[in-house]
């Protein structure tokens, strides 16, 4: 059985990686595959991408493609023609793919058309908002998979519905949520915090923890403005740390939003705290960041991975979107849509930090062992 996987961007990595260790552990149990792992190098810069190939343990891939960034459809395009002549070459059984940027619908769409099966990981998942690019992704890949991994029971009715065979839909648990349990020991040595001097021995107090990259919420500058300023607000009563996407803090500096956060984090300094402004810091390893947002008293984001991983750790999140695709990260999680305005931003915000971290209730199959009910359902049926 061989298997090429398919990485591009940073949530990739982190739901691979469970992948890739169960299907070594399957080869080494006597089970014959062979695994080939592509990176099309969507996400390139080193923080994005080579950190967390090394705190993941995720060894070098067989194939990477160099294609960068670039419109969607630039990049969609570039990543087809980078990629076909690698399946070509593979004549894999299955190309696998998981999650939902570009390189996800690209590989899909081009194993397809060379008649290779499609598996996707974290099939179903749907915002139905098609405004995302993500939900286009997921549609289009899901469509053309064969075998459709699912997180949430959510997710079976959303492919049910849209008339996928229940035979093809496996609910399996969450791959991200394996990696989270396999490293948050590892996690927990991180001296992250006293290299920021974020600990209560330095400050006496606790942090806010952002993320936000979505272009729906920092290509318009009225939008970024307000979120920054809802931000900045917070920042009077918790020190607020935001690890910055680089197309975050390109949009900041390009829309002269500079006065509501701190000069970048030199290297090996400690975060720059000061009530009313923002802590940038450059983006950071699985390890590290695992730590910092654990740590955290809240989390701000418009990440969708980040509300799961909230849940599991038990750490309050506002997700800075109006809809969701991972809807049990509301009812069974930790997560509460605050969408872009302030004034809800705030008031849950400040319910957060007067309520601190909830009664950890994981969903269904959450336990850590996704990956090998993935790695046994493609042995049960390759």
């Amino acid at each position: 059985m061989k298997i090429l996987s398919v990485v591009g961007a940073r949530p990739n990595f982190v739901k691979i990686a469970p992948i890739l260790r169960a299907l070594a552990a399957a080869k080494v149990s006597g089970r014959h595959n062979e695994s080939v792992l592509v990176h099309t190098e969507q996400h390139y810069d080193d923080n994005m991408s080579a950190a967390f190939f090394a705190d993941l343990r995720i060894e070098r891939p067989q194939y990477t493609l160099g294609v960068g960034s670039g419109t969607h459809a630039v990049q969609t395009a570039e990543i087809m023609r980078r990629f076909e002549p690698v399946v070509i070459d593979e004549r894999p059984d299955l190309v696998l793919v998981v999650g939902d940027v570009n390189s996800t619908v690209a590989c899909a769409l081009t194993a397809a058309k060379l008649g290779v099966r499609v598996a996707h990981v974290e099939a179903g998942l749907r915002s139905f908002d098609r405004s995302m690019p993500e939900e286009i992704n997921r549609i289009a890949t899901d469509a053309l998979s064969e075998y459709l991994f699912t997180t949430e029971e959510a997710a079976n009715a959303n492919l049910q519905r849209e008339g996928h065979p229940a035979e093809q839909i496996f609910f399996v648990g969450n791959v991200m949520i394996d990696s989270l349990l396999a490293c948050r020991r590892l996690a927990e040595r991180s001296q992250v915090l006293e290299r920021l001097g974020l600990t209560r021995d330095s400050y006496g107090r606790d942090y806010a923890l952002v993320t936000m990259h979505r272009p729906s919420n920092v290509d318009a500058p009225d939008k970024l403005s307000a979120l920054l300023g809802a931000f900045s607000d917070l920042a009077w009563e918790i020190p607020v740390i935001f690890p910055v996407h680089p197309r975050t803090r390109k949009r900041i500096e390009e829309f002269g939003l500079t006065h509501f956060v701190h000069p970048m984090l030199q290297p090996g300094g400690s975060a720059v705290i000061c009530p009313g402004r923002i802590s940038l810091l450059e983006p950071i390893g699985y390890i590290d960041f695992l730590r910092l947002m654990s740590g955290a008293r809240v989390v701000l984001t418009d990440s969708g991975g980040m509300q799961e991983e909230t849940t599991c750790l038990g750490v309050p999140c506002l997700t800075l979107r109006e809809n969701t695709e991972r809807p049990v990260t509301l009812t069974a999680g930790t997560s509460t849509l605050v969408g872009a305005d302030p004034a809800r931003i705030l008031a849950g915000a400040h319910g957060a930090l007067q309520n601190g971290k909830r009664p950890l209730t994981l969903p269904p199959l959450w336990d850590g062992r996704a990956a090998e009910r993935i790695v046994r359902t493609l042995y049960e049926r390759l």
